[in-house]
């Protein structure tokens, strides 16, 4: 019997590490999302599941797999897992940290110059033939971007390396807010340390890196963007439910804030009606943030190792739950 379930297609690197350690493996290699009852459905006798982030691995997911030891999430965040019913259960949970920091933090200011300088917009205009020709008011004028101010929320991994971005790369002052102050972004950087209110009132552009809590579940709504200056740009890589969408949306009809470059939403995979109704300064991703082949390929690798680790007896290099040990 196969010892491990992956829940998605992975590339073949990592299914080739699996088989030269000599673990069987079951793998949905559809590319689509199995819903609960057919994740649940998949764990008889395995000791081992790699989920995505978007596989929600629940209490009555975990007591399914009754012979689970570990659960080797490909993502660094792992807010789809229960890692308390986990931990009660005995059951290792590992993530795959460090390998996309460089790789979200381009993304994340490729959103935010595409927002400003209204990129896609300009690609479309191309491409329907409407350009005729160079004029000094053009329909898609933006905002500039270098010299402006740089607003992180999350002075995290990837919040450091877009605040990197930011100060050397276009000579803007950096301001953020985090749960801990950063000296030593603070003295490479320059940075500022404030608290959130200043940074949404002083920031041309504000981007989000927090993990999804209760605490930064819906943190930017309605009472943030009234506070924020009328030409920001609002960037969010982070997790969709950081962001109310719905005040988003009514900031941005309204003028509240000048626009916005998601990479994740509320709801994934749906995205809100509204949202894709609103194309100018507003940029739309899939949530590629980390979608070089490089950095996922190495996410894989990392989640194999993580799995075989486990399965080895061994303790696994990136556990989350050390106290299962």
């Amino acid at each position: 019997m196969s010892e491990v379930f992956i829940t998605r297609r992975v590339f073949p690197e990592a299914k080739d590490r699996l088989k030269e350690a000599g673990i069987e493996f079951e793998i949905n290699d559809t590319g689509e999302v199995l819903d609960k009852s057919e994740l649940i459905g998949n764990l008889e006798g395995k000791e081992v599941l790699i989920p995505l982030l978007n596989d929600e691995v629940d209490a009555e997911v975990l007591d399914a797999g009754d012979e689970l030891k570990i659960v080797a999430n490909l993502g660094v965040g792992y807010d789809n897992i229960d890692v308390e019913a986990a931990t009660e259960r005995g059951i290792m949970v590992t993530n795959t940290p460090g390998v996309l920091t460089e790789t979200t933090a381009d993304l994340s200011f490729g959103l935010l110059l595409a927002a400003a300088r209204r990129i896609p917009e300009a690609d479309r205009f191309v491409r329907k033939g409407e350009w005729d020709g160079w004029e000094l008011i053009q329909p898609q004028q933006g905002v500039d971007v270098h010299g402006k101010t740089l607003g992180i929320v999350g002075m995290g991994r990837i919040g450091t390396a877009v605040a990197r971005r930011g100060r050397l790369g276009f000579d803007m002052d950096v301001l953020y807010y985090s749960r801990t102050r950063k000296e030593d972004v603070e003295e490479e950087l320059g940075a500022r340390y404030v608290e959130l209110d200043e940074l949404l009132e002083e920031s041309d552009f504000v981007s989000l890196h927090t993990p999804l809590t209760e605490e930064t579940e819906g943190m930017i709504s309605e009472s943030e963007f009234s506070t924020m200056k009328e030409d920001a740009i609002l960037v969010n890589v982070a997790r969709g439910p950081v962001v109310d969408e719905e005040a988003l949306i009514k900031a941005l009809e309204s003028g509240e804030i000048r626009g916005a470059g998601l990479d994740v939403f509320e709801k994934e995979p749906e995205v809100h009606p509204g949202l894709k109704e609103l194309t100018e300064s507003v940029v739309l991703a899939p949530h590629i943030g980390s979608a070089s082949r490089e950095t996922r390929l190495k996410i894989a690798e990392i989640g194999v190792e993580n799995a075989i680790a486990g399965l080895r007896g061994e303790r696994p290099p990136n556990l989350v739950n050390p106290e299962v040990l």
